[in-house]
């Protein structure tokens, strides 16, 4: 099944879950799936038809006159909405609280995520306020995560609630999210983790990219390389923290993950990454226009 096959075949499967049964096809694009030709007939077509004839262009059949290849030209130049849109989703609602819901039950079977085997099942979505001005980003759910379907509620998360409390703000002010939504998979896991490859931040991409054009904060900070990765900002921590970059046009902040703070204190230089994380939120509290106080600014400075 070739890539653009599968696209197609997911947005026939988002449009039969809104209950949108046809789709309208420009002149010849059916002749083009299934090598046939007809009469030129203005209609919508069923869905169910048009993802019966994809798979069938897709798949080897040697009786048939066109290729997959013929079927990916006509892809290229009519994608699907999700391509048109930069890898938003479409979903159904009238409010941002119903569309967030919508798209919450799609990640539930995303069958681009659940194909890859190496994901585990349970899907970890988002928590926060969907009107807020500052979403934060990490990379996946562990194991505390999993078993609460909550994102950062284990000891990273801990440290990140305390981040957000130092800022003058409370958890439910924010929105908090992850470039993917299924606790990525580990022989013998346990309660172990491991950071997402990218093929599997790819499969879940879309969902936070729709969360922030859904939600538009003023501010997104990328908690961790991985993080940072997904959205598109490839480079160490080190080298790109302190300055802001753009996800979506949005001002993104990129800084130390949680868990790297913690592994810092238990080597004893705490006080060295603490510092470096503040000195990003107080840049992030300037572009949001939050008040500063000096002892805010004055936080884990070198004595």
């Amino acid at each position: 099944m070739s890539a653009a096959s599968d696209l197609l075949k997911q947005h026939l499967q988002q449009r039969q879950l809104q209950g949108k049964t046809h789709v309208a096809l420009r002149p010849g694009t059916m002749e083009k799936l299934t090598g046939v030709s007809h009469a030129p007939v203005a209609r919508a077509t069923p869905a169910t038809e048009v993802f019966r004839t994809v798979a069938a262009a897709a798949a080897p059949a040697p009786a048939l006159a066109s290729s997959p290849a013929s079927a990916l030209s006509t892809l290229r130049e009519t994608p699907p909405p999700e391509l048109r849109k930069a890898g938003l989703l479409e979903v159904a609602g009238a409010t941002i609280e119903e569309k967030l819901a919508a798209l919450r039950t799609l990640a539930e079977t995303w069958e681009p995520a659940r194909a890859m085997k190496t994901l585990r099942q349970t899907m970890v979505f988002a928590v926060g306020d969907p009107y807020t001005s500052l979403m934060f980003v990490g990379e996946a759910p562990g194991a505390e995560e999993e078993k609460m379907r909550e994102p950062f509620v284990g000891p990273a998360g801990q440290k990140l609630t305390a981040i957000i409390k130092a800022m003058g703000l409370d958890r439910s002010q924010v929105y908090i999210s992850n470039i993917c939504k299924f606790r990525p998979a580990m022989e013998n896991q346990g309660s172990g983790n491991r950071k997402p490859e990218a093929a599997e931040m790819k499969a879940c991409l879309p969902f936070v990219l729709t969360e922030i054009d859904l939600i538009k904060p003023k501010v997104i900070v990328a908690l961790g390389a991985t993080a940072a990765e997904g959205l598109g900002i490839p480079g160490s921590v080190g080298s790109l923290r302190g300055k802001f970059h753009s996800t979506s046009g949005i001002p993104t902040m990129v800084t130390y993950h949680p868990s790297y703070l913690l592994r810092e204190e238990k080597m004893g230089d705490g006080i060295r990454a603490k510092r470096q994380v503040w000195e990003d939120m107080l840049k992030v509290m300037e572009k949001l226009g939050l008040p500063i106080s000096a002892k805010q600014r004055g936080y884990f400075q070198a004595k």
